[in-house]
């Protein structure tokens, strides 16, 4: 006898084929090859990154490049690595101030460093260190709360010109104005202006902040775990990543993270509803700032 379909509405068989996906318009075929060109090309890993960022910044690079489709840019960068150096620098678009959002390190302050305090040194790993704002701003917490000459800091990014600029602690002087209120309302408990040496238009920190800081390459789509860390600063980075390369972003911090050590992450950003919501717990939840559980 020959069995007759289910209802609309109920469940699928096991084993039912499933609706095939909703087709990609030509603009998102472009951004996949571009991605898995530049992957297969340059060892660069954008593919996860989510699509509506990939989207922003290539067309956005197109128009700054000069180039006409997203094909054409894939056809130049394949051939001119010099031209994918210039393309780099959109795709991954340094975008950062010091103190950023103040509540953030006011939180580490008063939650975080008193049980830093209990460590005999410590161990912290900033991904996504950008052009080095954050890096700079730990430091002058950690100096004004005595911990700096006992913490080892990593930074990392991979972006060899943002790290470059994170390696020399220049920032312009124009910015400092809005860094010095942001300084004040991360509870800094002196004078900003003593962190820095203004020189025409550039403000110059003091290089013994990140005298024992690695400034290194490293990708969280493709490398693995390098250090047993304390805490892990990742702020304003897992928005651009899709479910899955955020998933693989926190296994990682996970996984370098000590016994109950501590995640800060970016203000838009959350574990809850990630694979690893019931592997941290909230320390300072307004603030972003969670302690791994398990």
């Amino acid at each position: 006898m020959t069995q007759a379909p289910p209802p609309t509405g109920r469940p699928a068989l096991p084993g039912a084929i499933a609706a095939p996906p909703q087709p990609l318009s030509d603009t998102e075929i472009e951004l996949r090859l571009l991605m898995e060109a530049i992957y297969l090309k340059y060892s660069y890993d954008f593919r996860d990154y989510t699509l509506a960022s990939q989207k922003r910044r290539v067309l956005h690079a197109l128009t700054q490049l000069g180039l006409p489709s997203i094909s054409a840019l894939q056809d130049r960068v394949l051939r001119d690595a010099a031209l994918f150096g210039r393309l780099l620098q959109f795709l991954t678009i340094p975008v950062s101030e010091m103190f950023r959002d103040p509540a953030y390190f006011l939180g580490l302050r008063r939650h975080v460093v008193p049980l830093l305090h209990t460590y005999s040194s410590v161990k912290i790993w900033v991904a996504g260190c950008s052009t080095g704002e954050e890096v700079f701003s730990l430091a002058i917490l950690l100096r004004e709360e005595g911990l700096l000459a006992r913490t080892q800091i990593y930074a990392t990014d991979i972006n060899p010109a943002s790290l470059e600029k994170a390696r020399q602690g220049i920032f312009p002087l124009e910015a400092i104005r809005g860094y010095t209120a942001n300084y004040q309302r991360a509870g800094g408990l002196g004078s900003f202006s003593d962190y820095y040496t203004a020189a025409y238009d550039a403000a110059r920190f003091d290089p013994s902040l990140c005298a024992d800081t690695i400034f290194a390459d490293h990708s969280l789509a493709t490398d693995s775990v390098f250090a047993e860390t304390q805490l892990v600063s990742c702020r304003n980075v897992l928005i651009y990543f899709n479910r899955e390369l955020q998933n693989r972003a926190l296994g990682l911090f996970h996984e370098s993270l000590s016994h109950r050590g501590f995640l800060g992450l970016g203000a838009k950003e959350s574990i809850d509803f990630s694979a690893y919501a019931d592997r941290f717990e909230p320390l300072a939840r307004p603030e972003r700032i969670y302690r791994k559980a398990t």
